[in-house]
């Protein structure tokens, strides 16, 4: 058993206090604009170039933060939504949800990728790899925060469990579960992306729907030892939105394995 006492602040300067999970965020954007950086001077993706990554990067912050507040509060708090429709962009209290996020992020990287003639799947396929380990922060920083606790649980049966501060009971720490899920869709993508052999069998796209179809399952899974909310048929809104990301991961590879070589990956890809 283990009692959480982290702080969540790693720095604090007068009123500025500099939080582990927003380091998270704003790391998270850094590397994704170097690692842009390093693969637009390889040239490995048509118009893709160090103005266009400029630009790139811009509609990809934009959008991840905007789909991310946005279905938080359609999906999740709707009558807050109604009520104080202001508080979607009051960001510094707090609140993101991952589906929205990559939602945002897809729509304004296929709006990008179709202004600038760029490859969707070519650059969905790459980035895929740094927001799974960014992820895998991600839930590290909740974890420190002590929020999305698990489950009750009792120290007999899960000798791991924590005590979280404002929560009653010994809980499962759920959020170190994703983690280690997000790790290892980390691990398989890299492989299937750095490996040659693979990556050349592997049609434009697969890369990011397996993202999809992998983190789809296993958050699903995970799910039943997070304290969320049923919310329809006994599954909580983060299944059943688990659910839709399955179904339409499936249904993309599916297609692409149809499609003859080449067809449908000019441009957008999507």
């Amino acid at each position: 058993m283990f009692i959480h006492n982290i702080n969540p602040v790693l720095l604090a300067i007068g009123p500025l206090q500099v939080r582990y999970y927003g380091l998270v965020y704003a790391i998270g954007f850094i590397a994704a604009y170097i690692l842009l950086l390093n693969l637009a001077k390889k040239g490995t993706v048509k118009n893709l170039n160090t103005r266009t990554v400029d630009v790139f990067i811009i509609y990809l912050i934009i959008g991840a933060i905007i789909g991310a507040r946005v279905l938080l509060f359609v999906f999740y708090y709707p009558s807050t939504l109604l009520s104080d429709p202001l508080e979607v962009f009051r960001i510094w209290n707090g609140g993101m949800s991952f589906h929205g996020g990559l939602l945002g992020a897809v729509a304004a990287s296929a709006t990008f990728c179709k202004k600038y003639k760029v490859s969707f799947y070519k650059l969905a396929d790459f980035l895929v790899l740094p927001l799974s380990l960014a992820l895998f922060f991600g839930r590290i920083a909740n974890f420190i925060n002590g929020e999305l606790v698990g489950t009750v649980t009792t120290p007999e049966k899960t000798p791991w469990c924590v005590v979280f501060k404002d929560y009653e009971g010994c809980r499962h720490p759920s959020q170190l579960y994703e983690a280690a899920k997000n790790l290892i869709i980390f691990s398989t993508l890299l492989v299937m992306y750095t490996n040659k052999d693979i990556k050349k069998k592997l049609k434009d796209g697969m890369i990011f729907w397996g993202f999809v179809l992998m983190y789809g399952i296993l958050r699903f899974i995970i799910t039943f030892w997070r304290d969320d909310p049923a919310y329809l048929l006994g599954f909580s809104g983060g299944q059943l939105l688990c659910m839709a990301m399955v179904a339409v991961a499936a249904f993309f590879i599916i297609k692409i394995a149809k499609n003859k070589k080449g067809k449908g990956n000019k441009h957008t890809g999507i």
